[in-house]
């Protein structure tokens, strides 16, 4: 192998139609631009959410309101799912953070809330992030413990 014989890869180049090279060609006079106007022209490009002079959405729209930049999004996990991996026998006394994620009710890296939907019954120890007010006393009712991990 030189580089005399050198080829690229079989279907990695596809030979394009030269447009602008006469009449002759079908591609020529007006280079598939059509007649006139803006986009005819070299050099075009147009604004991203440009309509055509008309008022852009984003501009027509009104805005109002806050997103806080620096908010804490936690992911939700009901009591009621919890119960029925009890009830399937995955978890025994005690369910953390590492649990939930290798039970697959919560991604890695995200923050988990406990919230109360669904019926609960086990006694369990649970560790997570923050916890509503009524999975707390659910919690506590059953004979389990809440502990909390920043």
């Amino acid at each position: 192998m030189n580089l005399s014989n050198l080829k690229p890869a079989e279907g990695s180049i596809k030979k394009s139609k030269r447009i602008g090279r006469g009449q002759g060609s079908g591609k020529g006079g007006t280079s598939t631009r059509g007649h006139k106007g803006q986009k005819s022209r070299s050099g075009y490009s147009r604004k991203i959410g440009f309509e055509g002079g008309q008022m852009p959405l984003q501009r027509r729209v009104p805005k109002f309101g806050f997103t806080n930049p620096n908010r804490t999004v936690f992911q939700a996990v009901n009591l009621g799912a919890i119960q029925k991996l009890f009830d399937v026998k995955k978890i025994k006394d005690k369910i953390d953070i590492q649990t939930m994620i290798k039970l697959g009710l919560v991604n890695k890296n995200e923050k988990v809330k406990i919230l109360s939907k669904g019926d609960f019954k086990a006694k369990l120890d649970i560790t997570s992030h923050q916890f509503s007010k009524s999975a707390i006393d659910i919690i506590e009712k059953n004979g389990g413990k809440v502990i909390k991990i920043d």
